[in-house]
């Protein structure tokens, strides 16, 4: 009994560890399921058209187009206004910008892959406001097959699928 006295008197002690792996599979957990999701980044003079599609949007060069100006990243191309009046078929100034960028590009790539074969061609996503004119969108579209940017992407805004089944999810992006 004088055993058991001294038992109850001390004071408890709490275990961490068993706690401690707890959180950290969490964690690992969190890290790991969150990073299936990709946004791209966008301006809010952006309005991006609605659409379902079912693939997941890729890290590519992004081409933004709103109603003043063509960019990519922060870096202002061309002008709106001034492209919509010349019936030249591509755009020179985003040629000579996406030649640049697929230099550079090319130069990231390890000497083992060697130079793009003739099938192949840089990915490029174009994130129109839903405003931009038809002939525009066809104009940026056709400078980037002509600078061997052939794998075009346009980005969207997700909504759900309406089916027989429910609805399904869906994700941003989907190739041209």
């Amino acid at each position: 009994m004088a055993k058991q006295h001294r038992r109850q008197g001390a004071q408890a002690k709490l275990n961490l560890v068993s706690l401690m792996d707890i959180f950290t599979i969490i964690v690992f957990f969190l890290l790991m399921s969150s990073s299936d999701i990709e946004v791209l980044q966008s301006q809010k003079s952006i309005t991006l058209p609605e659409s379902v599609s079912d693939k997941k949007p890729a890290a590519t060069l992004v081409i933004m187009v709103d109603a003043q100006q063509l960019m990519i990243g922060r870096e202002v191309i061309a002008k709106v206004d001034d492209e919509m009046n010349l019936t030249s078929p591509t755009i020179d100034s985003l040629t000579l910008a996406l030649k640049n960028r697929a230099i550079m590009e090319l130069e990231k790539r390890p000497l083992s892959e060697g130079k793009l074969e003739s099938s192949d061609g840089l990915a490029v996503t174009i994130m129109g406001d839903k405003s931009v004119p038809y002939r525009l969108l066809k104009k940026i579209m056709a400078t980037c097959a002509a600078a061997d940017y052939r794998k075009i992407s346009l980005a969207v805004s997700a909504i759900e699928a309406r089916t027989s089944e429910g609805p399904q999810n869906v994700m941003v992006g989907g190739d041209v």
